[in-house]
C-alpha cells in the first residue's frame, strides 16, 4: 500500500470540472507538521479530554448523556470551522482536537456505563471500525498519508479515522487497565514503552510511516488518559489529587501557550506552505 500520493495528483484536487482551476481557491493541507509539538499536544489534549469529562459529567452534574450532547454539538461547531478553513490553522485544528478527545472518551463511556457494552467487544468493535476507515479512505483516495490532507473527502475521513482513534484507545486502555490492574502510574510507563517500540520499529527497522504514526495515535490516548488519571484522582485510588479542575486547567493552560507558540512561528507547516504567506 502507497503511503503517499503525487504533488500532481493533489493539485489536481484543486481544479474545476473543466481542469482550469478557475473560481476556486486553493486546498492547502489541513494537518500540521509531525513534530515533536504535534505529540506533546496530542498527549496534553488527551489528558485535557479524560479530566474534562470526567468534571462535567461528576463536579458540573450534566450525566454522561447531558455531557455527551453538549460536547457533541460544539464539536459539529468546531469542525465546521475547520471545514471552512483553506489551510491549517493551529488555533482552529488543536480545538477539534480537543473536542474529539471528549468525545471519543465520551462514545466508549456510553457504551460501558449506559449499555452495558464489555471493554473486550468495545476494544473489537471499534478495531473493526477503524480498519473500515482505513480501507473506505484509501479505495477512494488512493492513499491514507496526512501529508496531502488537502480535499474536503480526505478531511471528512481523517477526522472520522481520529475520532475512531480516541473511541478505541479509551476502550483499550481502560480494559487494559482492568485486566493487569497496574495503577495509573505504570499504565503511562507501559504505554510510553509501547510507543517508544512503535519508534523504534519505524526508525530502525523500516516500519510504514503510514502505520507508525496511526498506532502511536491511537496509543498516545490511553497514555495521556493514564497521565490525567495519576494527577487527577485522589492519592487513596493511586493518584496525586490535584482534582479534575486543577488538571484540566492546568493542561489547558500548556496547550494555549504552544498553539499561539506555533501559530506566531509556523514550526509545524510544511516547507511549501511556509514559502507562500497566505490570508484565512
Amino acid at each position: 500500500m502507497t503511503p503517499e500520493i503525487s504533488e500532481t495528483a493533489a493539485v489536481a484536487d484543486t481544479r474545476d470540472a473543466d481542469g482550469t482551476g478557475a473560481g476556486r481557491r486553493p486546498r492547502w493541507n489541513k494537518v500540521p507538521e509531525i513534530t515533536l509539538y504535534f505529540w506533546v499536544i496530542k498527549v496534553l489534549c488527551t489528558t485535557v479530554g479524560e479530566t474534562a469529562a470526567d468534571l462535567l459529567n461528576g463536579r458540573v452534574g450534566l450525566g454522561l448523556t447531558g455531557v455527551s450532547l453538549l460536547m457533541s454539538a460544539l464539536l459539529v461547531v468546531a469542525l465546521v470551522a475547520q471545514f471552512r478553513a483553506r489551510a491549517y490553522r493551529p488555533d482552529v485544528y488543536w480545538h477539534v482536537v480537543a473536542l474529539v478527545s471528549v468525545v471519543g472518551t465520551l462514545i466508549t463511556d456510553n457504551l460501558t456505563d449506559n449499555l452495558g457494552v464489555p471493554l473486550q467487544v468495545s476494544t473489537g468493535a471499534f478495531a473493526v471500525v477503524l480498519v473500515g476507515v482505513f480501507a473506505l479512505w484509501y479505495r477512494s483516495e488512493r492513499t491514507l498519508s496526512i501529508h496531502h490532507v488537502d480535499s474536503v473527502r480526505r478531511e471528512g475521513f481523517y477526522w472520522l479515522a481520529v475520532l475512531c482513534t480516541f473511541a478505541l484507545g479509551t476502550a483499550a486502555g481502560d480494559l487494559v487497565a482492568e485486566r493487569m490492574d497496574l495503577g495509573y502510574w505504570l499504565s503511562a510507563v507501559l504505554f510510553a514503552a509501547v510507543i517508544a517500540a512503535v519508534a523504534l520499529a519505524h526508525f530502525a527497522l523500516g516500519l510504514n510511516a503510514v502505520w507508525s504514526f496511526w498506532i502511536a495515535y491511537v496509543l498516545t490516548r490511553p497514555l495521556g488518559a493514564s497521565v490525567g488519571d495519576y494527577l487527577s484522582q485522589p492519592a487513596a485510588d493511586g493518584g496525586l489529587g490535584l482534582g479534575t479542575v486543577v488538571t484540566s486547567g492546568l493542561f489547558l493552560a500548556v496547550i494555549v501557550g504552544l498553539v499561539v507558540f506555533l501559530t506566531v512561528t509556523r514550526r509545524d507547516v510544511t516547507d511549501r506552505e511556509r514559502l507562500t504567506p497566505r490570508a484565512g
